[in-house]
């Protein structure tokens, strides 16, 4: 079962649209990257300027280390901002740091699907973690009931993967109405944030379409008797 060549059937699609994602992310940042926007603002104070202006004074800006590591914590009411984002003042890095901010409005306002995945992020971690290695096991000393648990808990990784496509889409959606309405981007430098962000969007697909491939293999194996 290790090497069975079905198995690239399931991982297959997921594995090509995060190569095709992971190619438009880095394009179309690059070349955003270099794109000064007229107002001549870095990201950090894009994102400044759009928490204020939405009363989230409480949220703190912070710079942290990595290659499009940007994030929002909603535990430290922090927005952490990657060096080529927090220090330059171009349309990629206005599109990225005002999506991240677009998180933490979603936290500012309770936005449902935000919760339900941030009440899934141990589930998920320990799921797609220890789910495999479960399921495994459970085939090697022929345990079914093992395996099945380790597809329940990985069903949990893939849930997660799910409820973050509609988490991340309203987040740039907000992040781009913010950017026009505010005054942060003039003109068509809209147009840039839209390929930047709609590029980032990809990866969540093509995430959530290779974790339901992987399910899929594992119920099938389970269903179907294919485990020799």
């Amino acid at each position: 079962m290790f090497f069975d060549p079905l198995f690239l059937l399931f991982a297959l699609p997921g594995l090509l649209l995060g190569l095709y994602a992971q190619s438009r992310v880095k394009s179309n940042f690059n070349k955003y990257g270099q794109v000064r926007t007229s107002r001549n603002v870095t990201g950090a104070e894009v994102a400044r300027r759009l928490l204020d202006s939405q009363g989230l004074h409480d949220v703190t800006v912070e710079e942290t280390q990595g290659f499009l590591s940007d994030h929002y914590d909603p535990r430290g009411k922090v927005l952490r901002l990657s060096p080529d984002v927090y220090r330059t003042p171009s349309i990629a890095a206005a599109g990225v740091a005002a999506h991240e901010m677009g998180h933490a409005m979603q936290d500012a306002g309770g936005y449902f699907p935000l919760q339900i995945r941030s009440a899934l992020v141990p589930a998920a971690q320990f799921g797609s973690s220890l789910a495999p290695w479960l399921f495994i096991v459970g085939l090697l000393i022929d345990s079914i009931g093992l395996a099945w648990v380790g597809v329940i808990m990985f069903a949990a990784a893939v849930l997660f993967t799910l409820i973050t496509l509609p988490v991340e889409f309203d987040a740039s959606n907000r992040a781009k109405r913010l950017l026009v309405s505010d005054g942060v981007l003039i003109g068509d430098e809209i147009n840039g944030v839209n390929k930047v962000l709609n590029a980032a969007a990809w990866t969540y697909v093509a995430a959530a379409v290779s974790a339901i491939g992987t399910l899929l293999y594992y119920v099938m194996i389970l269903a179907g008797g294919r485990r020799d």
